[in-house]
């Protein structure tokens, strides 16, 4: 009898975890890292939060806490908290009612819960996402029932800025009624955002073509280091009466990676449909993940409802953003004291922990084997990798690559 499994062909590894994997398995010691989205410090180790480290104390010492469930949609003062912080404590969807957050596993959960909510119950079956996009997007809303996911303008290689024309045109040339999927703040992976009156325009072909809006926002207050200024976009879309669904993750900002702490903030119309959606959400996470984990929801809600220690998570993101614009202000000059053939100011104007430097797969490969500086074959750096003993070499190594390595892909 032949084995049901016997078809299974194997998967191409995910990327960013297959080059995080190359680089621990290295054993040369001028390694450097530039792979996976996570924040490191000077000395490259993964940096806890200080106010996390307080919340976490006072949680453990807290005897009436225990370990039963939380309700299907999550820790509900937790779920107010996030909604507050990416719409605005004052926002007026907020005070008319017309905006609920639903507690989801980080991102990802919330983005995939979003997506099979919108496929299954609004019939919502064409998205268009931006090329190039964070790598999961295809496959969540692929996974989530929509039958095109498809691609807007947004990166002019060339000019190493966003294509607004080619965006707009896009969006013009989509069916009505298509999920525009657009990240609210330091877009991933190339680390460049709309400007205000780009951002103006998208708002208006939206409202004009009758698409809906998904915002995913993975770096609040990470970005900039302000976390108002970081989701300036989704407020203003809301201030224009558009209906959208915000994914929010905690990863970054918190430094809660492994607790996949997230929140999906719905914004509607009309508050009078809110208990239907929340009760066909019950059922899209029922058949997910039933409940979420309470742990990581109840450090952010207590940090972010805590005045003293919001002030304090304040100044953390601050000194994270503050390190990633050092890093970006160094590589680039270190690239122009080197005259390194290009231009190198794109890196500067990005925002956030990556950079889409502009090299080519196989420059990429060229580093890796050559420098074991390691990176995404798109050219994708996570600048948090650099840090004051490293970026001199990294430099190097990419001006060794552009000047000997041809750029064709």
């Amino acid at each position: 009898m032949s084995s049901f499994f016997s078809e299974v062909t194997e998967a191409q590894p995910i990327e960013v975890f297959y080059m995080n994997k190359l680089y621990l398995d290295e054993t040369d010691s001028r390694k450097v890292n530039l792979t996976i989205g996570a924040y490191r410090t000077e000395e490259g180790k993964p940096w806890v939060l200080p106010v996390v480290h307080e919340a976490e104390k006072r949680l453990a010492a807290d005897d009436t806490l225990n370990h039963e469930y939380l309700p299907v949609l999550g820790f509900e003062p937790f779920c107010n908290a996030a909604r507050d912080l990416v719409l605005g404590a004052d926002s007026l969807a907020i005070q008319e009612g017309r905006a609920f957050g639903v507690q989801c596993l980080s991102g990802t959960g919330s983005l995939r819960a979003g997506a099979e909510f919108l496929s299954r119950l609004l019939g919502l079956k064409t998205a268009y996402v931006s090329d190039p996009t964070w790598g999961n997007h295809n496959l969540i809303f692929k996974n989530s029932g929509f039958e095109a996911v498809n691609k807007y303008h947004y990166w002019d290689s060339t000019k190493r800025q966003i294509n607004i024309d080619g965006l707009i045109a896009d969006l013009e040339a989509a069916p009505e009624k298509s999920v525009i999927i657009l990240h609210g703040c330091a877009h991933n992976p190339t680390g460049m955002d709309p400007t205000r009156e780009q951002w103006h325009k998208i708002a208006e072909l939206i409202k004009k073509k009758n698409h809906f809006t998904f915002f995913d926002i993975a770096y609040q207050g990470f970005a900039s280091g302000d976390p108002d200024a970081d989701a300036w976009a989704i407020r203003y879309f809301v201030e224009q009466g558009l209906e959208m669904v915000v994914a929010q993750s905690f990863a970054k900002n918190f430094g809660l990676y492994n607790e996949r702490v997230g929140n999906l903030t719905i914004v509607v119309k009309d508050p009078k449909v809110i208990p239907a959606i929340k009760s066909q959400m019950s059922l899209v996470i029922r058949a997910n993940w039933s409940n979420p984990p309470a742990h990581g929801a109840k450090i952010v809600h207590m940090v972010l409802t805590n005045p003293d220690f919001r002030k304090q998570w304040f100044d953390a993101i601050q000194t994270m953003s503050s390190r990633i614009r050092e890093m970006r202000a160094a590589i680039r000059k270190h690239l122009e004291d080197l005259g390194t053939p290009g231009k190198w100011d794109h890196i500067t104007q990005q925002i956030g922990m990556f950079s889409y430097t502009g090299l080519t797969a196989n420059q990429v490969e060229h580093l890796v084997k050559e420098h074991k500086v390691f990176l995404l074959k798109d050219g994708r750096i996570n600048l948090c990798g650099l840090n004051t003993k490293n970026v001199e070499y990294v430099a190097k190594a990419f001006d060794e690559t552009v000047r000997n390595v041809q750029s064709h892909i």
